[in-house]
């Protein structure tokens, strides 16, 4: 007689063996309804799988994350059971859920045409109304084989065919259609609550470009009609606010194909790509950073005894000089260590923390470079602190700290917290591992924050913390991060002189705030739709005359504003003042200021926003208190229109 203990401690007993299902409909139909699966003893199986042994139980539905991971599951199965009845001859490959949604790929005569894919969602569409029971079979591996090999599926005979051949397999089955899958899937067709198709590409069989090519059918599955529609508003968001377009549009910067992965900054770009340093710089010195500057090309063997030769030697760019192998660096820790070097420390110098802009090169896949979010060459705003045990909690809180003043600069107050534990393949002791990890986990607490914790994700030198936040269309980026590492000073021969005269090495905490300056700014370029906020814009005010006999008047405004730091030009084209706001607006400048003949007689301007909003007229001294206030304080225009 089974006890099912539910999550909020409640048990209930049955006679019998007991479903997931009808555990569901124990406690009510509406309940019943909504199930999509089990957790039974932290393992997800599907709702008819039954229960003999007392079991604990968590019922999903499509509010929870595994409820949307079996919809999606569900959902490739529903797109490869819609093709085989429009496309019969097509054989079906592979089909994972992937983030945000799934995919199928499909060996077929032809490629595959839009007219294609509306007509398979349209078939989807018709099988959900059917509400199709799904059920699931088991199979040994040989029996599978022949299985789908006399269906004329030979790719899915194939991809079994790897698998060891003691292994059961476990098959779904709707109506006409049986694919392999490990499961779960929803009880049936019906309870699949919102899908759409998105988009066709071509994939080869296996990944590998020897082999022929596929046709690969994206589609996304969301646990509500209204999740469907914020996800597909996001993504004409996102596209809209794409940095690679934007970068065109507003000359920020370019890459090309004899430079691949690098970047060619353009005037505006580069006076973004300045400031942030020129601010970081700033907050990095309040906080008693000492900046220094190490070699990009440096002997191999430094990469061998830090221990990243190892883990990224086909990632690093290389080269023989002198018959000495050098590598450009593909990060700069242990250059660090080497100015830590120079002197032998003591205790009293301890915390000492170093800062780098550090240009750093990594041979990153061609395939895998996008715009200035992945690039092989790319600055840091690295750090560097170099303390006893007891100092690692109080310097992980103060960065902290630090890391939140930043974001909060830039705009960005939704803050996500994870800490990164060791990995398989690691360097260092179980003792020095478990003493880092208490050291980040303690320092979170003390902060009351709410964390997650990311098994096996730490670098191999340490764990960390990892910094996250989401834009303004709810995308999650990871940027900052603190490092602990007992590691690399000791492979490297750093030592200090501690209090007692003992010669001791120092923990090292590698750190970041912004991760690399070329993706920050491009993170910036789509949450702000390449509005940046007024003290980040290239061009931070426009002046517009409307005839010529306003031209003086509008240069020496337009010198008397960029004496005291900000960043204005003249628009003295002869062109209709609507012509002039018109692309000023479109190239996002926050102040359009438009000069007339009683704007000259009364040493003022008339200010327009870049969103349209008539701010009146102002004295000009009065306009540069007020522009002077804003870019100070760091705030963003309230009158920036965000999604």
């Amino acid at each position: 007689m089974p006890v099912i203990t539910l999550p909020d401690g409640s048990q209930r007993s049955f006679d019998k063996p007991v479903s997931v299902m009808d555990v569901a409909f124990d406690i009510g139909p509406g309940l019943a309804k909504a199930t999509l699966a089990g957790l039974v003893n932290d393992e997800l199986v599907d709702a008819s799988y039954s229960m003999t042994e007392d079991s604990t139980l968590s019922i999903i539905t499509s509010k929870n994350e595994e409820g949307l991971e079996v919809i999606r599951h569900s959902s490739a199965h529903l797109m490869g059971q819609a093709v085989k009845q429009l496309f019969p001859t097509a054989q079906v490959t592979i089909g994972p859920v992937v983030e945000n949604g799934f995919y199928y790929d499909f060996a077929y005569e032809r490629a595959f045409t839009p007219e294609d894919l509306e007509a398979i969602e349209k078939r989807m569409q018709e099988l959900i109304k059917q509400d199709i029971p799904v059920s699931r079979e088991v199979m040994g591996r040989d029996e599978a084989v022949s299985f789908f090999r006399d269906m004329g599926e030979e790719y899915k005979a194939e991809i079994i065919e790897s698998i060891p051949a003691d292994q059961e397999l476990s098959l779904y089955r709707q109506d006409d259609f049986i694919d392999l899958c490990r499961g779960p899937h929803v009880p049936s067709t019906g309870k699949i609550p919102a899908v759409k198709l998105t988009k066709l590409a071509g994939a080869y069989w296996r990944g590998d470009s020897n082999n022929e090519m596929l046709q690969r059918v994206y589609g996304t599955a969301w646990g509500s009609k209204k999740d469907l529609k914020t996800y597909l508003h996001n993504v004409e968001e996102a596209e809209k606010r794409d940095h690679r377009r934007l970068s065109r549009q507003l000359d920020l910067f370019h890459i090309q194909e004899e430079a691949p992965g690098q970047v060619f900054w353009h005037p505006k770009g580069w006076t973004v790509y300045q400031t942030i340093e020129q601010y970081m710089r700033e907050q990095q010195r309040l906080r008693d950073y000492k900046e220094i500057k190490t070699p990009q090309l440096v002997d191999f063997s430094l990469w061998e005894r830090s221990g990243h030769a190892a883990k990224y030697k086909d990632d690093m760019f290389s080269l023989i000089s002198d018959e000495r192998e050098f590598a450009l660096k593909p990060m700069n820790c242990p250059c660090h260590v080497q100015v830590f070097n120079q002197g032998l420390k003591s205790y009293r110098d301890l915390p000492m923390r170093l800062s780098e802009f550090g240009s750093c090169h990594r041979n990153e896949m061609s395939g895998a470079l996008h715009g200035l979010m992945r690039v092989r060459g790319f600055v840091q705003d690295d750090g560097h602190i170099f303390c006893t045990e007891d100092q690692i909690q109080s310097e992980v809180s103060e960065f902290m700290d630090f890391l939140h003043d930043v974001y909060r600069d830039f705009g960005f107050d939704d803050v996500i917290y994870r800490l990164s534990t060791r990995p398989e393949n690691r360097v260092g002791s179980d003792e020095d591992w478990d003493k880092a990890e208490k050291a980040l986990s303690d320092a979170l607490d003390a902060k009351d924050l709410e964390w997650q914790e990311n098994p096996g994700e730490g670098a191999f030198y340490g764990p960390k913390i990892e910094f996250s936040f989401r834009d303004v269309i709810g995308r999650v980026w990871q940027l900052g991060t603190i490092q602990v590492d007992f590691s690399m000073p000791g492979r490297l021969d750093a030592q200090y002189v501690a209090e007692d005269g003992s010669r001791q090495v120092p923990v090292m905490l590698h750190r970041a705030i912004l991760g690399s300056f070329e993706r920050f700014i491009g993170i910036l370029i789509e949450h702000h739709e390449g509005r940046f906020p007024l003290w980040l814009s290239p061009e931070q005010a426009v002046i517009m005359n409307i005839t010529d006999s306003q031209a003086d008047f509008v240069k020496s405004v337009t010198d008397r504003m960029k004496k005291v730091g900000i960043r204005a030009t003249s628009d003295l084209r002869n062109e209709k003042i609507g012509f002039k706001i018109r692309e000023h607006t479109l190239q996002r400048t926050p102040y359009l200021l438009v000069v007339g003949d009683r704007e000259v007689e009364a040493d003022s301007v008339a200010v327009r926003t870049r969103t349209g909003e008539d701010l009146g007229t102002m004295t000009v001294d009065a306009l540069i208190a007020r522009l002077q206030g804003e870019i100070s304080q760091r705030v963003d225009l309230p009158q920036v229109q965000k999604t």
